[in-house]
């Protein structure tokens, strides 16, 4: 059985910055890795996915050039990145994978999920 781990969660002032990271025990992940976040009142949201090599990342329009996703393999990691973050910003962010090769924006695609962390941003 896989587990994921996230952290870096917590309150900031908008204009600033985070880094969660996630990582996975259990077993070691050759597929994809992503983060999606939940909002109050709003659907899942798949904010970022990145390939197994690095090589193919996908941001979500709202976070583009806003937040990096990047892989550490050798410590079956995988990071977060937000800069200038804003109040819209504010969710619980889950990191997930699957074995499977190839983005999906469809939670239920998605095989293994963490227990989330949360982030909220401040006005």
């Amino acid at each position: 059985q896989a587990h994921l781990v996230e952290s870096g969660g917590g309150l900031v002032q908008a204009g600033g910055s985070l880094k969660l990271a996630c990582t996975a025990s259990g077993r070691t992940f050759g597929g994809y890795h992503g983060w999606f976040r939940l909002a109050p009142g709003k659907e899942r949201e798949i904010v970022a996915s990145i390939s197994w090599s690095g090589s193919s990342t996908y941001y979500a329009d709202s976070v583009e050039g806003r937040f990096t996703i990047s892989r550490s393999n050798t410590k079956d990691t995988v990071y977060l990145q937000m800069n200038n973050l804003k109040p819209d910003d504010t969710a619980v962010y889950y990191c997930v994978a699957k074995l499977a090769d190839g983005h999906s924006q469809i939670p239920n695609d998605w095989i293994y999920w963490g227990q989330g962390t949360r982030v909220t941003v401040s006005s």
